[in-house]
C-alpha cells in the first residue's frame, strides 16, 4: 500500500516535470518566433485596420493602414493618403497582435525610394513633413524633381500659384 502511494507520488512529480518542460519549450519558441518578426510584418497583420501613427517631429496621422512595405507604410486618411517612412515614426497605436510575412520577393524589395520615384514621375503635388523643423514650419508643399539613394529634390510650390515652382530643396 505504501509502495502504491510512493509510485503514485513519483508518477505525479514526473508528469508535473514533463508539463513544466513542455511549458518552458513553448515559452522559448514563442520568444524566438516573436524576436524574428519584422515591423513590416507586424504592420501587415493590421492592414485595413484603423491605426494612428505618431511621428518623431510631433505630428500624428490617423486612418486605415492600406500598405506596409519594406521601409514605409501608406495610411488612408479621410482626404489624403500619407506615405510614412518607418524611420520617421516614434510610435504606433491600434496595431493588432498578429503579423503577416510578405511572400512576394518583388514586393519585399520595393522600398520608399520606389514610391518616391513614382510620385516624381507622375509630377504629383504633395506635402512633405520635415523631421527637424521649427514648430511653425514643419512642412513643405511641392513636386519631387528627383530622388537619390538618400535624398530628394523638391520643387516648392508657391501658395496660390497654379503649379508655379520657385526653388528646389533637399
Amino acid at each position: 500500500m505504501r509502495w502504491d502511494a510512493l509510485f503514485s507520488d513519483m508518477e505525479a512529480q514526473f508528469a508535473e516535470g514533463e508539463r513544466l518542460a513542455v511549458d518552458a519549450e513553448i515559452s522559448e519558441r514563442t520568444r524566438v518566433e516573436t524576436a524574428s518578426v519584422a515591423l513590416a510584418d507586424r504592420l501587415r497583420g493590421s492592414l485595413n485596420s484603423h491605426v494612428a501613427v505618431y511621428l518623431a517631429c510631433g505630428r500624428a496621422f490617423e486612418g486605415t493602414l492600406s500598405h506596409a512595405g519594406a521601409d514605409a507604410l501608406v495610411l488612408n486618411e479621410l482626404r489624403h493618403q500619407v506615405l510614412v517612412p518607418y524611420g520617421a515614426v516614434a510610435r504606433y497605436a491600434g496595431l493588432g497582435r498578429g503579423s503577416v510575412a510578405e511572400t512576394s520577393q518583388v514586393r519585399r524589395r520595393i522600398g520608399l525610394a520606389h514610391a518616391l520615384r513614382g510620385l516624381a514621375r507622375d509630377r504629383a503635388e504633395l506635402a512633405v513633413t520635415l523631421r527637424h523643423a521649427p514648430e511653425r514650419d514643419t512642412g513643405l508643399a511641392g513636386v519631387i524633381d528627383r530622388v537619390g539613394s538618400d535624398f530628394l529634390d523638391l520643387a516648392l510650390v508657391s501658395p496660390g500659384s497654379p503649379g508655379g515652382h520657385h526653388r528646389s530643396g533637399r
